[in-house]
């Protein structure tokens, strides 16, 4: 398991409440350099409401986030710098639908990070090209299957250049036959040492590809532990539950 004396994420002491419902509870985590996370649970366990307070889609009440140094306080006055650094991928594609395959995945280079128009065409082939599907720049997402729309969307994250890449989910909309090319464009990811933190049901992609998994329950880590541990020998009944009900 990677340590953890540097982490590139740190999670401490937080809480999130939608109204009256607290959603997050005493979250602690951190994520080394390199590290692959996977994080499962049952509907409604907080999970993607986790990730999603590491890019400050969503406000949290107490705690703190710590990206590459950069601070996310519940005021979250320090989005825009986070938002550079970590990539998001999302289990609706979140495609333009009027634009190209190339021009969602150069919008956001162009217009944040400033790169000549030119430059970010050229780096948005080659995460294409990366994602096997760079034959398909000059179409509309409406002209393409789901599973690759999805590739899209991790080209168009990855045009970023992020230090960390967030997954919600990112194969529960796509047909069982398109599932596959989603999760071996994300094992190519994970084997090129990318920082990744994976909300998934894909039990097989964790034994593949975590170096820790981490399963919450009502708004809480319950357990954590390497793939092969957190599979064989869970601790927690809640655990043994789950695994009975997912792996069946």
């Amino acid at each position: 398991m990677i340590m953890n004396a540097n982490p590139i994420v740190s999670i401490a002491g937080l809480n999130k409440w939608f109204g009256d419902f607290h959603v997050l509870r005493d979250i602690n985590l951190d994520v080394g350099r390199g590290e692959r996370i996977v994080i499962c649970g049952p509907s409604g366990s907080g999970k993607s409401t986790l990730i999603r307070c590491i890019n400050a889609l969503e406000e949290f009440q107490e705690g703190s986030i710590n990206v590459d140094g950069i601070e996310l306080g519940p005021d979250l006055r320090r989005v825009h710098d986070v938002r550079r650094d970590v990539g998001m991928v999302f289990q609706s594609f979140n495609l333009f639908p009027h634009l190209t395959v190339l021009e969602n995945c150069t919008l956001a280079p162009i217009w944040v990070r400033n790169i000549p128009k030119k430059d970010a065409e050229e780096a948005a082939m080659k995460y294409l090209e990366r994602v096997r599907i760079p034959q398909q720049a000059d179409k509309y997402p409406g002209q393409l299957s789901g599973g690759q729309q999805q590739r899209v969307a991790i080209a168009r994250a990855l045009t970023m250049s992020p230090k960390v890449m967030l997954f919600d989910e990112p194969t529960s909309s796509l047909d069982p036959e398109m599932v596959k090319e989603v999760l071996d464009t994300m094992v190519d990811l994970a084997e090129e040492g990318m920082t990744m933190l994976v909300v998934t049901h894909e039990m097989g992609f964790a034994k593949q590809v975590a170096n820790r998994v981490v399963f919450m329950d009502d708004g809480q880590i319950i357990e954590m532990n390497t793939p092969d541990e957190f599979f064989a020998h869970p601790k927690h009944e809640r655990t043994k539950l789950f695994l009975g009900q997912i792996l069946r």
